[in-house]
């Protein structure tokens, strides 16, 4: 059977900017179908009036990111282009901001933790990297805290490790309820990343990655996919630019998207696909006249706040502290991230409605942003980060040992990992997939060799180095 197109990759973020490199390295025709403008999903960057945004992602990491780095050497970027963030994260407590939070300085310093509950995380410390090797992110699914959750593995130690080292690192970095997300993902996550003096960002906005890797992949923007049905060795797409059929299709979208498209999706990919549930993230860049810094740490770029001191807001990246050329000469760029049950009440109130609560709030934590502030954009996204939960690393054996198909899925909800590295990860994983299924008797070979219909919603993206910067952008004057 002949198919109109070889390859059809669902999304243009990072999974799908990468499983289409990975497939086009491989000798396949594959073509990105995306629905908005812009690539890199949530990794997307805003360029606005000389200031450099990042809306969703915020860093990579030294370690733990070794297919991350991979692909930077792949697309010829340096050390240069990713440095190392030299600002500490702090914790706020008690009315001022404590430096060195993830840092081996952070257990003399205090970080904000009492000597009994520094002790506590020593103790912790002990018992993960005494059994590290069973904390493999890779499988996350099968390490010696098996479905327990972060406030279970929490409740293990005294109050104060509970409420101002585990809900404040995952509420904050992830938007996760540490009831309701597993440990394991974590304390995988925090092992292979070491310490948050190794964290780096990319020189020129989180989307440095995915924009090299669209020079060089053929995307197709404004191309919304409304429907997907597999069969044996095809699959057909109902697109906003009309129906098709593909050899293979690879949808990197979040699992909940990914199970309404996928119609007639396999029995045994549902409860998977069920069970990788999604916490929504709600941003506040603001634009700021002059630079502010936080209470009690001046340098930091991070502050994590605990849900003990603020019911609504999660944390605060000071950009500026972040990299250089994040704002004007002289100006400063501040972010500020709500925690989830706020997230999920303000996720589609107005933006103006949204920017007063935020703001006002932050005024606690940088005095004066009220008057310096000149510039607010609100950034959303329903599905910020893979939520994790027990029931999907109860499932996830089940879906990584089913057969392979035409219809894949990447992303990092594959992965079952809250950070880029998940969703690169992933892609490798559905490449492999890919191939492996185009090698079965009776996959018809004969579809690379194909005339693709044109799909021309405002003009092809043909590995010309051209890029969409146009964008939706919500902004409050």
């Amino acid at each position: 059977m002949t198919s109109d197109l070889d390859v059809a990759v669902v999304g243009a973020g990072a999974s799908g900017l990468a499983v289409a490199y990975a497939l086009q390295q491989a000798g396949r025709s594959v073509d990105v179908l995306e629905s908005a403008e812009q690539v890199g999903g949530r990794m997307r960057t805003l360029r606005h009036d000389g200031y450099l945004i990042d809306q969703g992602a915020d860093m990579i990491g030294t370690h733990g990111y070794a297919t991350t780095w991979k692909l930077i050497r792949q697309v010829g970027l340096s050390d240069e282009d990713v440095p190392r963030i030299p600002s500490p994260v702090a914790l706020w407590r008690e009315g001022r901001a404590h430096p060195n939070v993830g840092r081996p300085l952070g257990l003399f310093t205090g970080a904000g933790l009492s000597l009994r509950a520094r002790l506590e995380m020593v103790r912790f410390n002990a018992f993960v990297t005494s059994r590290a090797r069973a904390f493999q992110a890779d499988h996350p699914e099968s390490t010696p805290l098996g479905d327990m959750t972060v406030a279970e593995l929490a409740g293990r130690y005294c109050r104060e490790v509970s409420d101002y080292v585990f809900q404040p690192l995952v509420g904050g970095l992830f938007g996760w309820e540490a009831e309701r997300s597993a440990a394991a993902p974590l304390v995988c996550l925090l092992l292979a990343t070491r310490s948050t003096a190794t964290w780096r960002t990319y020189r020129e906005g989180m989307d440095t990655l995915a924009r090299r890797l669209a020079e060089v992949v053929h995307i197709t923007p404004r191309c919304a996919v409304q429907e997907v049905t597999s069969a044996s060795h095809n699959a057909r797409l109902v697109t906003s630019e009309g129906a098709f059929t593909a050899r293979s299709v690879v949808l990197c979208v979040p699992a909940p998207v990914a199970l309404d498209l996928h119609v007639n999706a396999p029995e045994d990919e549902r409860p998977y696909l069920r069970a990788c549930t999604y916490t929504p993230m709600l941003r506040v860049s603001c634009g700021l006249q002059r630079r502010l810094a936080v209470q009690g740490a001046p340098s930091a770029y991070g502050v994590l706040i605990p849900a003990a001191e603020d019911d609504l807001l999660s944390g605060i990246a000071v950009e500026h502290n972040k990299a250089s050329g994040r704002a004007p000469e002289g100006r400063g760029l501040v972010s500020l991230f709500t925690r989830p049950v706020a997230t999920r009440e303000l996720i589609d109130a107005s933006d103006q409605e949204v920017v007063q609560r935020v703001t006002e709030q932050s005024e606690r934590y940088l005095p004066g942003l009220g008057q310096a502030a000149h510039t607010h954009f609100v950034h959303r996204f329903r599905y910020g980060l893979p939520e994790a939960t027990p029931a999907a690393l109860r499932f996830r054996p089940d879906f990584l040992r089913r057969p392979t198909r035409a219809v894949e899925y990447a992303g990092d909800w594959v992965a079952l990992q809250p950070a880029s590295e998940g969703a690169f990860r992933s892609a490798d994983l559905a490449a492999a997939r890919i191939q492996a299924h185009s090698a079965e008797p009776g996959d018809s070979a004969s579809s690379k060799q194909r005339t693709p219909k044109r799909i021309t919603p405002g003009g092809r993206l043909r590995g010309s180095g051209l890029y969409l910067e146009s964008f939706e952008e919500r902004r409050q004057p």
